[in-house]
C-alpha cells in the first residue's frame, strides 16, 4: 500500500500540504504543477511552487515532494523536469488530468488524453531527460469526452518509459461528478505493468477497500478526502476508521490560519480559509456552524476571532 497526497490547484499549496502530511499516513505528496510554454524557467518559479525544495524537497514532517508539470512542449518540459529534479524534486510528475477550460484551451491537461502519441512524446522526453533512478509518473483521467482512448493513453505512458501511472477515475466531461468508476480502473490494471494508483472519491477506509477491489491496485492518491477528513491516510494504514474531535480540527485551521497570515493578503486568507472550512463542514457538524458563520464574512480580524473560539 502506498498512499499519496494529490495536487489540488488553489487548494493544497504547502500551507495545506504541512498541515495534512504532518497527520500521518503519506508516503509522498505531488506538487500543485507548474505550466510549462516554452523555455525553461528560472529557479525562483520552482520555489514559488514547491517551496519545500528549499528543505531538501519535503515537507516539515519529512514527507516527500513530487514537482508536477503540465504542458506539451516537448523540448521545455524535459529541460524543466531536468531542473526540477536537479533542486531536489523526489521524482517528476506529469499532469494529464487537468480539466480547467483555459488549460485545456492550450493544449495542456486532458485535452491531450485525445493524442495518446503526445503522451507518448511528453513522457519519452522528460524519461530521456532524467537519470533512471529518478522516478517518472503521470496522471490522466479515464479520458476526455469518454474512455474510447482510456487504454491507448495508458499504454502510450508506459511504453514512454514512466514507472507509475495515476488515474482519476473519471472522465474530464464527468469533472468530479458522482460516481467514480472505479471498475474502468481495473480495466487500466490489466493492461498495463507499471504500478497503477487509483484516485477518485476515496472518503473513507470501507471507500479505500472498494476502489482497491475494483481497481485491482493497493496504491491510492488521496485529493478533496484529505483535505475533508485530514486524518483519512492514517486511518487507511491502520484500517481503522476513527473519530476525529472538532478540536483538534480546530488547532489546525488556527495553526493554517497564522500561517497564510504571514504569506498572504488578508482578503486572500480569508478565502482560504472559507475554502477550507466549506470540505471540513461535508463531515464535521461544528464546521457547518462555523461556515455559516465566515461564509459572508470579509473582515480578517473577525474571521480570526471565530476560529480562536474554536479552540479556547
Amino acid at each position: 500500500m502506498r498512499i499519496i497526497l494529490a495536487p489540488m490547484e488553489g487548494l493544497a499549496d504547502v500551507h495545506l500540504r504541512r498541515l495534512i502530511t504532518a497527520q500521518g499516513g503519506f508516503d509522498w505528496v505531488v506538487s500543485e504543477f507548474i505550466r510549462v510554454l516554452d523555455h525553461t524557467y528560472p529557479d525562483k518559479v520552482f520555489y514559488s511552487i514547491c517551496p519545500e525544495l528549499l528543505q531538501g524537497g519535503h515537507t516539515a514532517s519529512g514527507t516527500p515532494v513530487r514537482v508536477q508539470l503540465l504542458g506539451n512542449h516537448i523540448e521545455a518540459m524535459a529541460s524543466n523536469a531536468r531542473r526540477a529534479v536537479e533542486l531536489g524534486s523526489h521524482g517528476l510528475d506529469i499532469n494529464f488530468g487537468c480539466p480547467s477550460k483555459t488549460v485545456n484551451r492550450h493544449r495542456g491537461g486532458a485535452v491531450l488524453l485525445k493524442e495518446p502519441e503526445t503522451l507518448y512524446e511528453v513522457v519519452r522526453a522528460v524519461r530521456d531527460a532524467l537519470p533512471k533512478s529518478v522516478v517518472v509518473s503521470a496522471k490522466m483521467r479515464l479520458g476526455f469526452d469518454d474512455t474510447a482512448l482510456m487504454l491507448d493513453n495508458a499504454a502510450a505512458i508506459e511504453a514512454a518509459g514512466a514507472d507509475e501511472l495515476t488515474v482519476h477515475a473519471r472522465t474530464r466531461l464527468q469533472g468530479y461528478a458522482p460516481p467514480a468508476h472505479w471498475e474502468e480502473l481495473g480495466r487500466i490494471r490489466e493492461h498495463i505493468r507499471i504500478p497503477l494508483i487509483a484516485n477518485g472519491d476515496i472518503w473513507s477506509v470501507d471507500d479505500y477497500h472498494r476502489c482497491v477491489a475494483a481497481a485491482g491496485t493497493a496504491d491510492i492518491m488521496l485529493g478533496r478526502g484529505a483535505v475533508r477528513l485530514p486524518t483519512l491516510a492514517r486511518q487507511i494504514r491502520a484500517n481503522q476508521p476513527m473519530e476525529t474531535p472538532w478540536s483538534s480540527i480546530g488547532i489546525l485551521l488556527n495553526s493554517f490560519w497564522q500561517e497564510i497570515s504571514v504569506a498572504l493578503t488578508p482578503k486572500d486568507c480569508v478565502g482560504r480559509v472559507k475554502q477550507w472550512v466549506n470540505y471540513l463542514r461535508q463531515i464535521h457538524p461544528e464546521a457547518e456552524a462555523l461556515w455559516r458563520a465566515i461564509r459572508e464574512e470579509r473582515s480578517a480580524q473577525n474571521v480570526n476571532a471565530l476560529l480562536a473560539a474554536i479552540v479556547q
